[in-house]
């Protein structure tokens, strides 16, 4: 008698409740996999997963405290084999290249997770990338354009901790609030501050705010 499939455990992370339960449905219908931990915020997301038994964390990209893309990097790093899916519904290249930057596995739209989610479960967990077809034009696209004018995709303009300190900016924390939650001086915050303003050619807060929400590291 054949051996069944190992299932896989999945780490769900999203800030809304009822996105939630209708992502566990759809996965716990299947019987390789299952929901065992659930996270409503990326910090939270980044201690479940480096604590939890778990083989896979699914991250929506839009999260408090941490977005998915900052929780899917800190996983990444102290936990290279597990497994990442990152599910948005923003079909976006900016997103979608960073979340390939970050470690994940697969970008999944919220959409159409009803039809894609579980195939790419398996695939993550069979160690291969899951792209929807318009992340594969925007790969091609990328390549040609890379092909084409000699250049490779830019890194990113700033460091994980500045962006972690640019949520927290943007989101509205004094430097004082900032310190605290991120175990730095006050006086480090205002230079990641300072740092942020010259690489980005911004000159205040309020255009701090705005290229956060562009990036996707807070919500407009």
């Amino acid at each position: 008698m054949p051996e069944a499939d190992p299932v896989t455990r999945i780490l769900l992370a999203d800030d809304h409740a009822l996105v939630r339960r209708g992502v566990r449905l759809i996965l716990e219908g299947e019987p390789d996999l299952t929901v065992v931990a659930e996270a409503a915020d990326g910090r939270e997301a980044v201690d479940l997963a480096l604590s939890g038994d778990v083989d896979l964390a699914i991250l929506d990209v839009a999260m408090p405290r941490l977005t998915g893309l900052q929780a899917a990097r800190e996983i990444s790093a102290q936990r290279p084999g597990l497994r990442i899916l990152m599910l948005t519904m923003y079909d976006n290249e900016q997103y979608f290249f960073q979340a390939l930057r970050a470690g994940a596995a697969g970008y999944v739209l919220k959409s159409v997770a009803d039809r894609d989610l579980v195939e790419a479960c398996r695939a993550a967990m069979r160690g291969e990338p899951f792209l929807y077809p318009g992340a594969v034009r925007a790969l091609i696209r990328n390549y040609l354009d890379r092909a084409r004018d000699g250049r490779d995709i830019p890194e990113q303009v700033l460091t994980a901790r500045e962006e972690e300190v640019l949520k927290l900016v943007a989101e509205g924390h004094s430097s004082k609030e900032i310190a605290g939650l991120l175990f730095i001086s006050i006086k480090t915050v205002e230079r990641h501050r300072a740092n942020m303003l010259q690489k980005l050619g911004l000159r205040d807060r309020l255009e701090l705010a705005r290229y956060a929400i562009r990036a996707g590291l807070i919500e407009p």
